[in-house]
């Protein structure tokens, strides 16, 4: 059985080796636990650790308040530390402290062992937690760098819309040419979900700047793609001969925007270029039978979709200028 062993495990042995060093290097009693700490405040992101580790360090800060009056007011015993977790716990969770429970509260037990709370242990609590919480915070510094994956992901995705485009249009001209649309779309949502997973990492690691570009493009996309669906759908319902006229329109904007669709394109034209087939649409011979009212009404319904579809990458493009490459 091949056993694999990832960088968050190599970042976590290692981490939790030095921090122990480090704790016998200052002579500080229980070594050990800043090594548990390490181990504990390693996580996939270094936005996540930094948050973990402060509030850890608030948590343990709340802990010795609360069991300083606990063993006081009761002694240095098990019944003390109890109602030190009775009121540690619900303040600590309200506080937005949960992660640091734990490590507080076996910190807090060398007290209890100890039967003091001395300046001196307190000061060799906080140590120990700083060492353990300072380790994984140079530990997740060092985080691949996927941009490159997603940029593959951003190609992936955008050549499969413009298939699914080019396969819309082709339906509407009732060409032989037969796109799999359906299948298509299982495809993209399967890549849409994957390369969010790893633009939300992307955004994770950016740890004093804001760089959420990729995880809006791909949040982007995948609305458009589930306006695509719809699309596909309604394409499937339309009488092409019943609306000739505006139909050659859709089926030239649907290869036009295939034509063009990247992620420098702001889509302003091609706005402009579905109004112009709205138009189109509006001056046309009104139905004359109901079944062609019908499929006028699931064509004008595939306008206003394709509508929304242009106006989310012109949003998005407003909210994030061409990107330097």
């Amino acid at each position: 059985m091949r056993i694999s062993i990832g960088m968050r495990t190599i970042k976590t042995a290692v981490g939790s080796a030095i921090a122990i060093m480090l704790a016998q290097l200052f002579n500080l009693a229980s070594p050990t636990a800043a090594g548990i700490i390490t181990l504990l405040s390693v996580t996939n992101t270094k936005r996540s650790s930094f948050e973990t580790g402060l509030f850890r360090i608030a948590s343990l800060a709340l802990a010795c308040a609360i069991s300083f009056l606990c063993f006081t007011l009761i002694g240095y015993n098990a019944i003390a530390f109890g109602f030190y977790l009775l009121f540690f716990i619900p303040l600590a969770v309200k506080g937005k402290m949960s992660d640091g429970i734990p490590v507080s509260s076996v910190l807090v037990t060398h007290f209890l062992i100890a039967k003091e709370m001395t300046i001196g242990l307190l000061i060799n609590a906080f140590l120990l937690l700083f060492i353990g919480v300072g380790i994984a915070w140079l530990a997740n510094l060092f985080m691949p760098d996927v941009t490159k994956e997603l940029k593959e992901g951003q190609n992936i995705i955008d050549d499969k819309i413009r298939q699914l485009l080019v396969g819309m249009s082709f339906y509407l001209s009732d060409k032989d040419t037969v796109v799999d649309c359906d299948n298509l779309l299982d495809k993209l949502k399967v890549a849409l979900k994957q390369s969010e997973t790893k633009a939300r990492l992307h955004d994770e690691n950016q740890l004093f700047s804001e760089d959420s570009y990729y995880l809006d493009y791909f949040t982007m996309r995948r609305l458009q793609v589930n306006i695509l669906s719809k699309m596909n759908q309604v394409i499937k319902e339309i009488e092409v001969e019943d609306s000739r006229m505006v139909v050659t329109g859709v089926e030239q904007l649907l290869l036009k925007t295939a034509s063009y669709f990247s992620e420098d394109n702001d889509a302003k034209q091609l706005s402009q270029e579905l109004t112009a087939v709205l138009v189109a649409y509006r001056e046309a011979d009104l139905p004359r039978t109901r079944d062609e009212f019908e499929h006028r009404a699931k064509l004008y319904q595939l306008l206003n979709e394709f509508e929304r579809f242009l106006e989310l990458k012109t949003n998005f493009s407003e909210k994030h200028p061409p990107r330097r490459l």
